[in-house]
């Protein structure tokens, strides 16, 4: 291909999407690349890898498949978040009361002395 074509080809392409971020899904190339994987880039990105034949703009279904995905993982990531913070217990003073009776109750604690 022409140098001066691919490059008439890439705007033509880049001016033709209209989101700044567009979703791309990727096809197989000889030198491996996989088909069918979703990727956010940006417009300029998008048209270069469109023109070299190594993706083809997401269609609805596969944009709206994408963000369930992506919401569904910082949902996971939040909750692992949470799940790390230190957690507090509030515990009145009768209760505490109540825990350290249960204890001596329960026996003779082994101190060793």
């Amino acid at each position: 291909m022409d140098v001066r074509q691919y490059f008439r080809k890439l705007r033509e392409t880049e001016a033709s999407i209209y989101e700044n971020y567009p979703l791309v899904m990727s096809l197989e190339t000889e030198d491996g690349g996989k088909a069918g994987l979703i990727t956010e880039v940006h417009r300029h990105v998008a048209a270069k890898m469109i023109v070299e034949g190594r993706a083809v703009l997401a269609n609805e279904d596969e944009k709206s498949r994408y963000r369930e995905q992506q919401i569904s993982a910082q949902k996971a990531a939040e909750k692992e978040q949470l799940s790390k913070r230190l957690q507090v217990a509030i515990v009145t003073e009768s209760e505490l009361h109540q825990q350290w009776a249960a204890k001596k109750s329960s026996g003779p604690s082994s101190t060793g002395k």
